[in-house]
C-alpha cells in the first residue's frame, strides 16, 4: 500500500546565482520580486567555494532574512525559494532550499513544481532503507542522486531527472557548481541571464529587472545547465520533449513585467481582455479589474469597448493572496480583509467586473456582493480564463475536484451562486488567440480540458478526484 500523499501541490519561486561576490544578495532582492509565487516561506543557500550554508524560516522575504541572517551568508554562488504550503505541506522542514550534507559533498536543492509520481518513488526509495525527512516531493530527487550508481555528478543527476514524472523546474548547487534542470514538458518557466560574469537563473523574468541582469534566454524543456568556473554547459536528459508550459502562468501566476516564451504577461492578459470584449460585449458605465493579476484584462476590455476604466476596487497590499492561501477559512477571512469597493465610482453604475479565473467561487461572490453594497446598479462578471473544471496535478493549487465550481456546475449556476447580473468566460480558442497561437499546441490546458501532457498516477488521481 502506497503512503498517503500529504502536501502535494505548491506554487513557487525559484531564484539563483553563480559567479557574484554579492551572490546571496543579489538572490534576496530576486526573492523579493518573486514573493507574489509563494509567501508563507523562504531560504536561501549559499557557497563560498568550499561548503554551503543555508538560512530559511516560515514569512515572507523581508520578516525571514534579516541583517543579521544574511551577514553570514557569503558567498559567490547562491539559490533562493520562495513557497506556500498546501494543507499538510507546511512546517519549517519543508521550507526550501534543502540542504544535505554527507561525507561526498554537500547539495542543495530549490523546486518548482510538482512530481505526479512522488509517491511510487518513494515507496521505492523506502523499501530501500531512504528516510525522509520532509513531506515534500523535492526531496525525491536528493535520494535518487545519492543512490545512482554513475561516479559523475552529472550523470547522476540527469539519470535522476530522467525517472521523475510532472512539473518541475530545478536549481541543484554543490560546493562549485550551479545546475539548473526544466522537465522535459517545460510546465513551469525557467530563465536564464547574465550580470557582469555572473549568470543569473529566476522563474520570472522580472527578477532579472529587479538585480539588473540581462534576459539571455528561457531554459529548454529537458535541459540540463550546468554552471561552473569554467562557464556554462547545456545537455539533454530527457530524449522526447513535447513543450507544454502551463497558461495559468500568463492568467494569474507571473507578474505582468515578466515575459514567458517571448510573450509579455501583460500584453497576454490585455489582449484577454480585449478578446473578451468581442465575445461578451455588454451596455455599462463602467469597467473595473480586480486587482492586482486582472487589471491588464480589464484595461484590454475597457480599450476595445470604450467603456471607462475606473479604480472601482482597492487591494489591501498587506493581505495576502486569496487563492494560494493554505484553508478555505483563511481563504474567506482574507477576501474580506482584501478589497474594499469605492462607492464613488459605482455607486448608481452598470458595472463591468473582469477577474482571471474562478477556483472556488468565495472570492467572485464576495466582491460582487462589495459592489452591490456599494451602489452598483448591475455587475458584469467576464473570465479571462476559461472555466477551471479540473485539478492541477503540476503544482498549482486548485485542490481536489469537489472544491472547483465549475467541475459540476453550468456557467449559469455559477452566476446565480456568485449574485452576478451575468457571467461570461473567455473561451480556449479565444486565450490562444489572445496569447497569439492559432492552436493549443505547446500549452497545457489540463485544468480546463481534462487533457494533460503527462501521465497521471493512481494515487495521484485518487487523491484530488477524492469523495
Amino acid at each position: 500500500m502506497l503512503p498517503e500523499i500529504k502536501g502535494l501541490n505548491e506554487e513557487c519561486g525559484i531564484f539563483g546565482v553563480f559567479g557574484h561576490q554579492d551572490a546571496a544578495q543579489l538572490t534576496y532582492y530576486g526573492l523579493h520580486s518573486l514573493q507574489h509565487r509563494g509567501q508563507e516561506g523562504t531560504g536561501i543557500v549559499v557557497s563560498d567555494g568550499k561548503k554551503l550554508k543555508g538560512v530559511k524560516g516560515e514569512g515572507l522575504v523581508a520578516e525571514v532574512f534579516t541583517t543579521d541572517a544574511m551577514k553570514d551568508l557569503e558567498g559567490n554562488a547562491a539559490i533562493g525559494h520562495v513557497r506556500y504550503a498546501t494543507a499538510g505541506g507546511g512546517g519549517y522542514e519543508n521550507v526550501q532550499p534543502l540542504l544535505f550534507h554527507s561525507q561526498t559533498g554537500s547539495l542543495a536543492l530549490a523546486h518548482n513544481g510538482n512530481l505526479v509520481n512522488a509517491n511510487y518513488l518513494k515507496y521505492q526509495l523506502e523499501a530501500q532503507g531512504s528516510i525522509f525527512q520532509t513531506s515534500s516531493d523535492t526531496e525525491v530527487l536528493a535520494h535518487l542522486i545519492r543512490r545512482s550508481g554513475f561516479p559523475q555528478l552529472k550523470d547522476q543527476v540527469k539519470n535522476s531527472l530522467s525517472m521523475l514524472k510532472g512539473a518541475y523546474a530545478y536549481l541543484i548547487m554543490t560546493e562549485t557548481e550551479l545546475m539548473v534542470a526544466l522537465d522535459p514538458h517545460g510546465l513551469r518557466p525557467l530563465s536564464l541571464g547574465c550580470l557582469g560574469d555572473a549568470y543569473v537563473v529566476a522563474s520570472e523574468t522580472c527578477a532579472f529587472d529587479v538585480v539588473g541582469a540581462e534576459y539571455i534566454r528561457d531554459i529548454m524543456p529537458g535541459e540540463l545547465l550546468i554552471i561552473n568556473e569554467n562557464g556554462l554547459t547545456s545537455e539533454k536528459f530527457a530524449i522526447s520533449t513535447t513543450k507544454a508550459i502551463c497558461t495559468m502562468e500568463y492568467i494569474y501566476f507571473s507578474r505582468p513585467d515578466s515575459n514567458i516564451q517571448g510573450i509579455n504577461v501583460h500584453t497576454a492578459r490585455k489582449n484577454m481582455g480585449k478578446q473578451l470584449a468581442v465575445e461578451a460585449p455588454f451596455e455599462a458605465d463602467v469597467v473595473t479589474g480586480v486587482p492586482d493579476s486582472s487589471i491588464s484584462a480589464a484595461i484590454g476590455y475597457a480599450e476595445a469597448t470604450g467603456i471607462p476604466y475606473e479604480m472601482g476596487l482597492i487591494k489591501n497590499k498587506y493581505v495576502g493572496r486569496t487563492f494560494i492561501q493554505p484553508s478555505q477559512t483563511l481563504r474567506e477571512q482574507g477576501v474580506k480583509m482584501k478589497l474594499s469597493a469605492v462607492r464613488g465610482v459605482v455607486e448608481g453604475k452598470r458595472v463591468v467586473m473582469v477577474d482571471d479565473s474562478i477556483v472556488r467561487g468565495t472570492t467572485s461572490r464576495r466582491i460582487v456582493n462589495l459592489l452591490k453594497e456599494a451602489g452598483a446598479t448591475e455587475v458584469h462578471v467576464v473570465i479571462s480564463s476559461p472555466p477551471i473544471k479540473n485539478p492541477c496535478f503540476y503544482g498549482i493549487d486548485t485542490s481536489t475536484k469537489e472544491e472547483l465550481i465549475a467541475s459540476d456546475k453550468s456557467v449559469e449556476q455559477i452566476r446565480e451562486l456568485i449574485g452576478a447580473d451575468s457571467l461570461t468566460f473567455i473561451s480556449v480558442e479565444g486565450m490562444m488567440k489572445a496569447l497569439g497561437q492559432e492552436g493549443t499546441n505547446g500549452y497545457c490546458l489540463g485544468c480546463f480540458t481534462g487533457n494533460y501532457p503527462t501521465e497521471i498516477y493512481p494515487d495521484t488521481l485518487q487523491y484530488y478526484y477524492q469523495k
